[in-house]
Formats: structure tokens, C-alpha cells, sequence
């Protein structure tokens, strides 16, 4: 099993998931962040550091997150390692927790 970065994360990109990750399985892109599920050792120290809630283990997705299971393993292959905690987006708690984030992700 591995975790899942789903839409929460696009635009708001906190990174104190990073920080906790003993295997530096998370990508970087503009405005989101992804897990290699290929490195990901299903540690769990990841979901509860995040604050937009936007990390859950793979049994437990929300259906309507189901697709950010495939976009993780699809945008890891394309974005660098990100190994330190950076500063959020700058409007990173005016985007956290509004619906239909998917078309502002940037890849």
C-alpha cells in the first residue's frame, strides 16, 4: 500500500510531509506535491503532519479522490525529490479545503 497526495494539496503545497519522510518518496511540482509509490513504505508519518489534509493511504481514498492515485505515480516520473520543508503557497490557506482544484494543477 502506498499514500496518496489528492487535489487539497493543489495550490496550498505545505510541505511538512516532507520533513517526516524517512524514504524522500515526494515530488514537487508548481503547486503540488506527489508520492512515489514506488518508494513509499506506508510509514504513515506523513498523513497526520498535513495541514490541508490532503494525504490518505490508498484503501482509504475518497471516491471522488480515486484518480490522484494514478497522477501521483504519472507526475513522480516527471518531478524532482523535494527532501526540505519550504514555506507554503502564499495564498495557501485561502485555497485550502475549496472543491474543483484539479484544473489549477500545473504540471
Amino acid at each position: 500500500m502506498t499514500f496518496v497526495v489528492t487535489e487539497n494539496c493543489i495550490k496550498c503545497k505545505y510541505t511538512d510531509c516532507v520533513e517526516v519522510c524517512p524514504v524522500d518518496c515526494f515530488h514537487e511540482g508548481p503547486n503540488f506535491l506527489v508520492i512515489d509509490p514506488e518508494e513509499c513504505i506506508d510509514c504513515t508519518l506523513c498523513e497526520p503532519e498535513c495541514p490541508a489534509k490532503a494525504i490518505f493511504a490508498e484503501d482509504d481514498l475518497p471516491a471522488d479522490q480515486a484518480k490522484f492515485k494514478a497522477l501521483n505515480a504519472e507526475l513522480t516520473k516527471l518531478w524532482p525529490v523535494i527532501t526540505e520543508k519550504k514555506e507554503q503557497a502564499p495564498d495557501a490557506t485561502e485555497w485550502d479545503g475549496k472543491p474543483g482544484k484539479l484544473p489549477l494543477l500545473e504540471r
